[in-house]
């Protein structure tokens, strides 16, 4: 029986909805279109004033934020169809992570915050929404992230090859695919990837990010910052663990750089792209050492810079686009929260308590009828 699913999700860039339409049939998950549907400028920077580590807003800001961001992502899934020429009619569901800003893992009781009214997507779109996955990981003592390496054992496993999948949007993430189906898949946050180097390119250079790592490839790498960077706490933490813009914010590299004056912004960029690939290298060498291949996706795909220091550090296994495999990097994330509403509706579970730390699987997102 074929199925068509739509996945909804905003990264911590907050440039754009990504909206994927999702076929499943005998053959799997098929990505039939998928289209990068923009923020209004002050929707964002308002969204990116709440999402600080140091907002002093009023619940007015946050319900009104929350409106808007169902809006748009309602808007994004009707302009999805409009591309596709497919109609709505023929969707089961759409699986709409919404919009992070907050992700307290470690708080006493620990939380997350995904906003973008599901109730105002489906009124919009006429369509069953499946929303807040999070939070059913947490209640039963998960970390309530990272969500994506069930979906990356669904679509990417291979029963001769020790694999990883590596995603690079503004927090990396990796999922360890052993090549046996009965050993545990592992997945976490190993730390930045985007976020930084977007947040200080932004900063300096008013671009949205750094096309291909061209800034960064004009400056050196400071061994002092570097240095600093490698010995945060976070990096030797044992999964399960994950991590958001909160941590990883520009007033955690602020500090940083203020005990290392005078390195040029330049300079900077490429120690952060150097941090990112380091980081991510060290946590594959320890947690998967016996993984001969290592699958791309997210934005940092398209860094070049950032995927020649990955084939560097992580020498001899291969790197590679998650395009090898049939699945456009830009999209994965996009597809996961379609496949995990069909997850949901079908009364399957969709965590993976050895990659969030649940103490039991458990069905994720609630349903919400037009």
């Amino acid at each position: 029986m074929t199925e068509r699913y739509i996945g909804l999700i905003s990264g911590t860039s907050m440039d754009a909805v990504d909206a994927a339409l999702v076929e499943f049939n005998a053959d799997g998950p098929q990505c039939l279109m998928a289209i990068a549907h923009p923020f209004p400028e002050t929707l964002r920077q308002d969204l990116r004033t709440l999402a600080a580590p140091d907002w002093r807003g009023n619940l007015d800001d946050f319900g009104r934020l929350d409106a808007l961001t169902g809006d748009l992502m309602a808007d994004a899934t009707l302009s999805l169809l409009e591309w596709a020429r497919v109609p709505a009619s023929t969707i089961t569901a759409i699986g709409s992570h919404g919009q992070t800003v907050r992700h307290r893992p470690d708080a006493h009781p620990p939380f997350t915050l995904q906003i973008g009214s599901p109730a105002r997507i489906a009124q919009a779109t006429g369509l069953t929404v499946v929303a807040d996955f999070r939070t059913a990981d947490m209640a039963v003592g998960g970390q309530g992230a990272p969500l994506v390496p069930a979906f990356h054992r669904a679509v990417l496993h291979h029963p001769r090859e020790n694999r990883v999948v590596l995603n690079l949007g503004g927090i990396a993430n990796i999922t360890c695919l052993p090549a046996s189906a009965q050993a545990p898949v592992l997945g976490f946050d190993t730390g930045p990837a985007n976020t930084l180097m977007d947040h200080w390119i932004r900063h300096h250079r008013q671009v949205w990010h750094d096309e291909n790592g061209d800034w960064a490839m004009t400056g050196q790498v400071s061994d002092a910052l570097l240095a600093r960077w490698m010995a945060d706490p976070y990096l030797d933490l044992a999964p399960p663990k994950s991590t958001g813009t909160e941590y990883f914010s520009p007033t955690w590299l602020q500090a940083h750089l203020a005990t290392c004056p005078g390195v040029s912004a330049a300079d900077v960029q490429r120690s952060l792209l150097e941090f990112t690939a380091m980081s991510i290298a060290r946590a594959i060498q320890s947690h998967a050492p016996d993984a001969t291949r290592v699958i791309v996706c997210g934005g940092g795909v398209h860094n070049g810079a950032l995927m020649a220091r990955l084939r560097a550090h992580l020498s001899p296994r291969i790197v590679e686009s998650s395009s090898h495999h049939g699945l456009d990097p830009d999209w994965v994330e996009a597809m996961t929260f379609a496949w995990l509403a069909r997850e949901r509706m079908q009364g399957r579970t969709g965590n993976l308590p050895a990659v969030t730390g649940a103490s039991r699987a458990v069905m994720l997102g609630g349903i919400h009828a037009p």
